[in-house]
């Protein structure tokens, strides 16, 4: 469940600064570095509890089949593990990730309030130019701030693992029109496996919102189940932003595997 607003004031408890790679078109800017050898959550990344009354989704560091990732366990339960972001996405702006579920949220319906949960999501939040926002989007977002706070964002996409709608579904979130549902994953056909994903962030904030020169603020991910009481498990990993004409880590090290398979003496 995203409940439109209801995860802001976390969101703005979350006050960290952001540690990147050096800002050149073809470094990689790095935003998981995940140590399952140290004790509790990654500095910056903090929970997010978007419904207190709802028990959040638990969080850990683990190695999982030799990666080092964030495991997510959702029973009946509902919150994200965010941090804050500086990125330039005119020099970086493919977002590349490594994911996994044990499987899909059998009953989920994101077309309904009471579906909206997800095995795995990788949640964007953009403040984005006044212009481009018409006046019944800025009234509603003055009022959402006057309750919330300055931290409400002005947009959000979400990237789905979901449960059977056709990859590239969009929609606009069951509780809110300014959070945008992309489905990357679907179904349990690749669950039990780890998933490389590539999405070009600027292209898909000019498609949703209409701008190319919003500002991404905030990347979260998670996993829940509040709305439909079932109990899933999510993996994420290798999250890091490259240049439009780079590969993600996770490709340039399958290209080095094969490379190395296809030099390897016969029988080895």
């Amino acid at each position: 469940m995203l409940k439109p607003f209801k995860q802001l004031p976390q969101i703005a408890a979350i006050a960290a600064v952001a540690i990147f790679c050096p800002a050149t078109v073809t470094a990689d800017v790095v935003v998981s570095t995940f140590d399952p050898a140290s004790a509790g959550l990654p500095v910056p990344w903090q929970l997010i509890r978007l419904e207190p009354s709802v028990p959040p989704t638990k969080y850990r560091q683990i190695f999982w089949d030799g990666v080092a990732a964030i495991e997510a366990r959702a029973e009946a339960s509902m919150a994200l593990l965010g941090r804050p972001l500086d990125i330039d996405l005119t020099q970086t702006p493919v977002l590349c990730w490594r994911w996994r579920i044990d499987s899909v949220v059998r009953s989920a319906d994101m077309t309904r309030r009471r579906g909206d949960d997800y095995a795995a999501r990788i949640y964007l939040a953009f403040s984005l130019p006044r212009e481009s926002l018409s006046l019944a989007e800025r009234a509603a977002l003055s009022l959402a701030r006057g309750i919330f706070g300055p931290q409400v964002p002005d947009g959000a996409i979400n990237f789905v693992w979901d449960n059977r709608h056709t990859v590239g579904t969009r929609m606009p979130n069951a509780y809110t029109s300014r959070a945008q549902m992309i489905v990357q994953r679907s179904g349990n056909a690749e669950a039990g496996l780890w998933v490389g994903e590539r999405v070009n962030v600027l292209q898909e904030m000019e498609r949703t919102f209409g701008t190319s020169r919003g500002k991404l603020q905030l990347l979260a991910l998670g996993s829940d189940s509040d709305n439909t009481g079932e109990s899933v498990r999510a993996g994420f990993a290798d999250i890091h932003f490259v240049a439009a004409n780079q590969p993600c880590t996770h490709d340039r090290l399958r290209s080095a595997q094969a490379s190395s398979a296809v030099g390897a003496p016969p029988g080895q």
